[in-house]
């Protein structure tokens, strides 16, 4: 497998992190250079290491991990993007100043990144060096996710205040079709 082939997979691997960088993007009402750099890294370095893992794990927790992969990534997303839409219908004065916290943060990177897992043991079966695939998806998800936040950020500023409710509908709807994929088309 060539590098271009590699970035395909990273593309599609990046794609839950680049809608997630989005609606951060819409909601996140003092997202500056570091903290866009910080959500990037954080989205990135999961999406990097989610591989490694599974190409390390390859035998053994294989079974177990593709059991629940599904569930936790609908969990997580689930209940991130239903606080999004509960904070989003909450009044003006109730709302503090919205920002994304280091356990919700981890929770995304963790819940964006488990498809990755899988790919990790695919190149482990095919008995391929993990090493650029590694590099070039975190590469990858990282300028998606730096594209992603500054649309968002773009976007959030000329549609207004409610943008809460259409983010954290955005991540409910990751999380369905993570399941939903994994239910029906595995």
């Amino acid at each position: 497998m060539g590098i271009a082939g590699i970035t395909l997979i990273a593309i599609g691997l990046s794609m839950d992190s680049l809608a997630v960088s989005i609606s951060n993007g819409l909601t996140l009402r003092n997202l500056n250079l570091s903290k866009s750099l910080s959500i990037a890294f954080s989205l990135a370095f999961f999406q990097a290491l989610m591989p490694l893992l599974g190409w390390w794990a390859e035998n053994g927790i294989e079974a177990f991990i593709e059991e629940i992969d599904h569930w936790v990534a609908f969990v997580l997303l689930g209940f991130i993007g239903g606080k999004m839409v509960y904070e989003g219908f909450q009044s003006n004065e109730q709302k503090s100043e919205s920002d994304l916290s280091t356990l919700m943060l981890l929770s995304q990177s963790i819940a964006t990144s488990i498809d990755a897992f899988a790919v990790g043991i695919s190149f482990a079966v095919l008995d391929y060096d993990i090493t650029l695939p590694v590099i070039i998806i975190g590469i990858v998800t990282f300028v998606f996710s730096m594209i992603g936040l500054h649309l968002g950020k773009l976007f959030g500023e000329k549609l207004g205040k409610s943008v809460e409710i259409f983010g954290g509908l955005i991540l409910m709807g990751i999380g369905i079709k993570i399941l939903i994929e994994h239910l029906y088309f595995n």
